[in-house]
């Protein structure tokens, strides 16, 4: 389909009040929301500054891609919001999303002259006029007339925003700029293949080793040799780098040099089990078994013959002899998860392993000796257990050698953006997905939420949102389940017809007298409330009904009362 469906030698603008409605500001904690991505005000003379240091201290070659990067970054996002934004315009009025963004943040005016698109025979062709460029201006005022064309994060962005747009590499080029002193800013952009050999070379992004590839070059290296002298240190799994983490960090390593009982401490999900593999993979034991057990799913009948084995006959249903946890551990590590479920004969046959090294199997009459590194974990207050009479005296003193304390994620949301980047190339991987990340604003939820669940309930929650996001896309707030959201919307006002500022209470209202005039009645109101938060929770019945503070059953009653299908 071409620009204007059969002429693409001529285009007129659509309306970018669709785009200003997306632009929402929040004057309290300083963000500003492009759909679901934060933006930033700036300075053109700040962004002149920045890139003044960097060709001074890395000349124009490499600050030219740095620059080009960065705008064909920032693009992507963009184009994934035009086809959300416009899905049933036309091609060109879709496309030109981005364009019409770049006007409305002041970076630089797009005046469409050719626009020749076809996504399904992958065929671009297109010329556009570039006005009052903030970037050619800035060179200007810094280094007078430049040799060559000086936008070069426009012309990433350019590159960035028409590739993804198109699903192929699209290449611009600035065939002339004010900066250099021509009479505009012009860029022509086409297919990669369509451009010749010397072009392509020139064009694709200064893909020669960058400022970036050459720190994390240095950075290898020095990895490498700090893991020729650590080697142990390259097996830390662990996202952390809040204090608390560091601080439990710090403990493992010290306990790993010896065989100490070491007891991990924190609530329900914070990784208990995976702070104790790392211990054992850290420890001389790290070629011997890593055996773990939740005491807490076996029946209380059966907890002895885990953890201890069994002798045939023992029981009924003991039809052969068979070792317990203790005795596959041999050798190696065995961690004891909830802890505090062991019944009264357990702990002492526990505490008996604990000072001798020796169990009996049930059942049975011959002395058995083991060496097993022991590491336990609660997230019960054992000293209180001990006082109500639930848990052995000696049995705590002998275990509480070494705690370990856990803290929960919301103690060190430092980590989040660094756990979540883990799970999503996880889930990426476990379900040959290619999610790039999740949006600013689903990640400002993420920071407001109190995850009760810990780690383990943000990995369920990405594992989720991975699903159900398309591939090189970035997962937003409706993949997220309902109690993420916060309770109230941070955001305070908006744009206008005119680009003026207008507040949210305000639009609010008039868009609630304006169903009025239209002559809605209560019903067909209260239809549309239904249908709306039933489909923003993704048809999740209990997550629309916490958003519209109903309970679960007055909710689904309310659906079948007006025939609403879920």
């Amino acid at each position: 389909m071409n620009s204007k469906e059969n002429d693409p030698t001529l285009a007129s603008m659509p309306s970018n009040q669709d785009l200003k409605e997306m632009i929402r500001f929040d004057e309290e904690s300083g963000f500003i929301w492009l759909g679901q991505q934060r933006m930033i005000l700036l300075h053109a003379s700040a962004f002149g500054s920045m890139r003044s240091e960097l060709i001074h201290s890395f000349g124009e070659e490499y600050s030219m891609g740095v620059l080009m990067r960065m705008g064909f970054s920032s693009a992507q996002s963009d184009a994934q919001l035009a086809k959300k934004l416009r899905p049933n315009s036309s091609t060109f009025d879709t496309f030109v999303v981005g364009p019409q963004l770049h006007a409305l943040e002041g970076i630089v005016s797009v005046e469409p002259v050719i626009v020749d698109i076809n996504i399904e025979k992958g065929h671009f062709f297109g010329e556009f006029v570039w006005t009052n460029s903030f970037e050619a201006s800035e060179h200007l005022r810094l280094f007078g007339v430049s040799k060559i064309p000086v936008c070069w994060q426009l012309l990433g962005y350019a590159s960035g925003y028409t590739t993804e747009f198109m699903g192929n590499p699209i290449l611009f080029k600035e065939v002339e700029c004010i900066g250099k002193g021509d009479k505009q800013c012009r860029i022509i952009g086409k297919p990669l293949d369509e451009w010749d050999i010397e072009e392509q070379q020139s064009l694709i992004f200064k893909t020669g080793e960058s400022i970036a590839e050459l720190l994390y070059s240095l950075k290898d290296e020095v990895t490498q040799l700090r893991s020729s002298l650590h080697e142990q240190t390259q097996l830390t799994e662990i996202v952390g780098n809040s204090p608390k983490i560091q601080e439990a960090l710090k403990l493992l390593q010290t306990a790993a040099d010896c065989d100490v009982t070491v007891m991990m401490l924190g609530e329900t999900g914070v990784g208990k089990e995976v702070f104790s593999q790392i211990l054992h993979k850290l420890s001389k034991r790290v070629d011997k078994p890593f055996i773990a057990i939740n005491c807490a799913t076996l029946p209380e009948e059966l907890i002895e013959a885990e953890l201890f084995g069994v002798e045939k006959g023992a029981f009924t249903g003991a039809e052969k002899s068979r070792p317990g946890r203790f005795e596959r551990a041999d050798g190696g590590t065995l961690f004891l998860d909830e802890l505090s479920e062991l019944s009264p004969k357990a702990q002492s046959k526990l505490l008996r392993v604990i000072q001798t090294g020796e169990l009996d199997r049930v059942g049975g009459i011959s002395t058995i000796k083991v060496d097993v590194r022991i590491i336990v974990a609660t997230n019960e207050d054992l000293e209180e257990q001990v006082q109500l009479g639930k848990f052995r005296a000696d049995l705590f003193y002998r275990l509480n050698v070494f705690p370990v304390t856990i803290p929960p994620l919301r103690e060190r949301l430092e980590d989040l953006s660094g756990l979540i980047n883990k799970f999503i190339k996880r889930n990426n991987t476990k379900y040959s997905k290619k999610v790039k990340g999740v949006s600013d604003l689903a990640m400002e939820w993420f920071r407001s939420y109190a995850w009760p669940g810990n780690i383990r309930e943000l990995e369920n929650v990405i594992e989720r949102g991975v699903l159900l996001t398309p591939n090189h896309q970035l997962i937003d707030t409706n993949k997220l389940l309902g109690q993420l959201q916060p309770e109230q919307s941070s955001v305070t006002s908006g744009l206008n017809n005119d680009g003026c500022l207008t507040y949210l209470e305000d639009q609010s209202q008039s868009s609630l007298s304006k169903l009025i005039e239209e002559g809605l009645t209560y019903e067909e109101l209260e239809v549309n409330f239904l249908k709306e938060i039933l489909e923003s929770a993704d048809g999740n019945i209990s997550a629309a009904a916490r958003k519209a503070k109903m309970g679960d059953a007055q909710f689904r009653y309310r659906l079948k009362k007006h025939n609403i299908k879920f």
